[in-house]
């Protein structure tokens, strides 16, 4: 696995995690206390942040994407607030899908953007404002959740089945971003991603804590073309394997696999690599809608990669269909307590 975590995180706790110890403490002892502490500001309408416990994928894009869909489906305009990772621009932007580019804006707001309104900040808050100016009624926060500086009316910590909290240590020696105990007292559900145990012991804590514990999986959406083809899977993603998982299901046979940096940008001779290699060997090249956004039709040959490559779409559904509308209205709910409550009397 290629990804910005190292590998060590996601297996059992070693000398490498142990020795980086102390550092983990320190970082704890300050993210935990801005999470407690910080100052939150406040916008005029509900705010849902989709966030995980620790670094790496976990499907919050396509999680925010299905409670966007579950917003629209009640009347409402939600808006995406992304900080723009893997992006070039510093300046709040409303991202525009046929004018932005992955190395503008990140790639997980373009694909957002592909869904309705989405806007990138570095600095949340104003992020948050510039949605309401532009005509948001309910924001869906994309990451973020250990930042503490917008007031969240529900905090929907997502954590894939399969790999858990990795070795549960905390940033440097794992992939954990705050502690533990105030992630938990500031989500306020969970939800479980996949069928696999290893988030298991995590998940009845917080269930044990009062927190509601969604469950649900990323499902493809092939339409069985690739049932028995010989495929590249190519994929720059924080877990490359979860993508050739998908791929199998499909029923394509995986020949070969390419695994690159989470939002990585392909240099020509990676392209030209795939592309030859998969020509020579007669595989069709498969890859993800994350990656495929980041390629730029005029850079080497990366049209032509676009062309030959196929994209399997996934998108998450929740065990019970109704999950993502009691989100929304639980949000709603809460952010008009939230108001009553500021209003003077």
């Amino acid at each position: 696995m290629v990804s910005d975590a190292p590998p060590f995180w996601w297996t059992k706790a070693d000398w490498r995690a142990y020795g980086l110890w102390p550092f983990s403490w320190i970082y704890g002892r300050i993210s935990g206390s801005r999470m407690d502490h910080a100052r939150r500001a406040s916008v005029p309408v509900p705010v849902i942040c989709v966030g995980n416990f620790t670094v790496g994928g976990a499907g919050k894009t396509p999680t925010a994407i299905a409670l966007a869909r579950a917003a629209r489906r009640r009347g409402l305009k939600p808006g995406f607030l992304s900080r723009g990772y893997g992006g070039s621009l510093d300046v709040t932007t409303v991202v525009d899908p046929t004018h932005h580019r992955a190395r503008d804006v990140g790639d997980e707001p373009l694909l957002l953007a592909r869904e309705g309104l989405a806007v990138i900040c570095r600095k949340r808050v104003e992020g948050a404002r510039r949605l309401v100016a532009e005509g948001a009624d309910i924001i869906i926060m994309d990451d973020g959740f250990q930042s503490a500086r917008l007031t969240f009316d529900f905090s929907l910590l997502v954590i894939d089945s399969r790999r858990g909290i990795g070795n549960g240590f905390l940033i440097p020696s794992g992939p954990v971003r705050a502690p533990i105990p105030q992630q938990i007292r500031y989500a306020s559900a969970i939800l479980k991603i996949g069928n696999g145990d290893r988030a298991d012991a995590l998940i009845r804590r917080c269930a044990r804590a009062g927190k509601q514990i969604y469950a649900a999986n990323v499902e493809h959406l092939d339409d069985g073309g690739l049932k028995n083809v010989e495929v590249l899977g190519w994929a720059g993603i924080a877990d490359p394997e979860k993508f050739f998982r998908t791929i199998r299901e499909t029923g394509a046979v995986i020949a070969e696999t390419r695994s690159f940096p989470d939002h990585h940008h392909f240099s020509s001779d990676e392209i030209a690599d795939l592309l030859d290699h998969a020509s020579a060997k007669g595989y069709q090249l498969v890859t993800t809608a994350k990656d495929m956004v980041r390629l730029e039709p005029e850079h080497g040959r990366a049209g032509e990669l676009m062309e030959k490559s196929r994209v399997i779409e996934v998108e998450v559904r929740f065990d019970d269909p109704g999950s993502p509308g009691k989100i929304i209205d639980a949000a709603v709910k809460a952010a008009r307590t939230r108001k009553l409550r500021k209003s003077p009397a």
